[in-house]
């Protein structure tokens, strides 16, 4: 029984977190994901930013699915399956673009940008019967499509939780990104888009991995360092007065926080009177922070050298699709925006200093994991004796969070911890999914 798996593929017990490594590369498990995280649960699609006029649109993918996300002439808003009712075909093609009419290219059936039929090419002469004219001819909806505050999310299950009680606790996270502006946050034109040869966990893990940041980055330390004039930025970082933390929430989020080594660097920095005026002295602190989040199963927004918005679609066990924004507050100075678009470029971008490191940390990984014999990670042990279950730190009070536990402590404490209950979350839904034994988004007259 394919099942049997689910019970060997975790060792958690008090003092005791392994994972196995087969989550990183059986080709069952990955079916899984994809059925009962991916295409059961909300994913992050964009911003609400990215299509801003009317008929604008961009296309994403929840899970294997590809969809649509529209903006119709009078400013509605729509996920919609990006399939052709009558062939399959996909009909949007361009990642982004204006369109007052989506047009098969395969046959010419038209649809609105609210994704009803209005066209089916030579209807007249076409000798349907009376029982086609009674089928919906419009584009599907993605049954569930909601906005958090101009973060758009979508679930191909109808069944799902509230996107709030989805969110918990990290919707105070995504908060400290959107009030940075009293008008919210755009995406700076321009995005990257690349794969990697390895299991999109390794992205979810690395981005709330402080641990590896010395070890991977070397290059970048040593630039930050020439510029420093007070001395070395590498020591700032090892610096036990840099206290950082770890916050791990319910279904499967996270995030990591701490004081950056030079606040003046931080793009918000230019404005930081005004900002501490208009949100208070600890909420400005917040926003001024490190701060890499996790919003499971697909995104991560990483605020350190710039703000950049990440999402995932796994491909294969091996093979993971990544696709990168800047994102901005609307309506910062020329100054500010400069800095921010030039630490992206240095940092973020796939070509900077940062994310190459990375990539090849994960393909490295992956190509580790034909290793068979080995069956466990231990690569989630860090910061185990200190870890709060129960936590009451002064930080969870300065966020306004209610974490399941948090680690805090000096840079190089390097807390792992974080990923146990997202795991313990993965395994949930993947237990329930194989439960409930269908596959999400089905219905008998789609």
């Amino acid at each position: 029984m394919v099942t049997d798996k689910t019970d060997t593929l975790f060792k958690d017990v008090p003092g005791e977190f392994l994972v196995a490594r087969d989550i990183y590369r059986d080709p069952d498990i990955f079916d899984w994901e994809m059925q009962y995280i991916f295409e059961s649960t909300w994913n992050l699609v964009g911003l609400e930013s990215q299509i801003p006029a009317p008929n604008d649109y961009f296309t994403a993918h929840i899970g294997r699915v590809p969809v649509i996300v529209t903006r119709d002439a009078q400013g509605s808003l729509s996920c919609l399956i990006n399939s052709c009712t009558h062939k399959g075909a996909t009909i949007a093609h361009k990642s982004q673009g204006n369109a007052r009419t989506f047009v098969c290219q395969y046959h010419g059936w038209a649809f609105s940008p609210s994704g009803k039929n209005i066209l089916i090419r030579d209807e007249s002469v076409g000798q349907y019967n009376a029982q086609f004219h009674k089928l919906d001819h419009d584009l599907r909806r993605v049954p569930r499509f909601e906005s958090y505050r101009g973060f758009l999310f979508a679930s191909l299950n109808e069944n799902v939780p509230s996107l709030v009680e989805h969110l918990g606790d990290q919707a105070r996270m995504l908060d400290l990104i959107v009030d940075q502006s009293p008008d919210g946050v755009e995406c700076i034109p321009g995005n990257g888009n690349f794969t990697y040869k390895g299991n999109w966990k390794f992205q979810l893990e690395n981005g709330v991995d402080p641990y590896h940041f010395q070890g991977s980055h070397p290059s970048y330390i040593q630039i930050l360092q020439k510029r420093s004039d007070k001395g070395s930025v590498y020591s700032k970082f090892k610096s036990s007065e840099l206290e950082r933390g770890s916050f791990s929430f319910a279904n499967g989020h996270s995030a990591i926080w701490g004081p950056a080594p030079t606040e003046s660097t931080h793009p918000l920095y230019l404005a930081k009177d005004d900002l501490v005026k208009r949100v208070g002295a600890t909420r400005a602190k917040w926003m001024m922070y490190v701060r890499n989040i996790t919003v499971f199963p697909n995104a991560q927004f990483a605020e350190n050298a710039s703000l950049q918005m990440r999402i995932w679609r796994p491909l294969a066990p091996d093979l993971t699709e990544m696709r990168t924004f800047c994102i901005a507050p609307v309506g910062e100075s020329a100054a500010a925006r400069k800095i921010r678009i030039r630490q992206y470029e240095e940092f973020f971008n796939p070509t900077g200093l940062a994310t190459p490191d990375d990539i090849v940390n994960y393909e490295d990984c992956q190509r580790g994991m034909a290793a068979h014999p080995i069956r466990w990670q231990q690569g989630a042990a860090r910061g185990e004796t200190v870890k709060n279950v129960h936590p009451d730190h002064p930080s969870t009070r300065e966020a306004g969070v209610n974490p399941l536990s948090t680690v805090v402590g000096p840079f190089n404490l390097g807390d792992e911890t974080i990923m146990h209950n997202t795991y313990r979350h993965w395994r949930h839904l993947i237990m329930q999914g194989l439960a409930r034994g269908e596959r999400a988004g089905e219905t008998k007259d789609a």
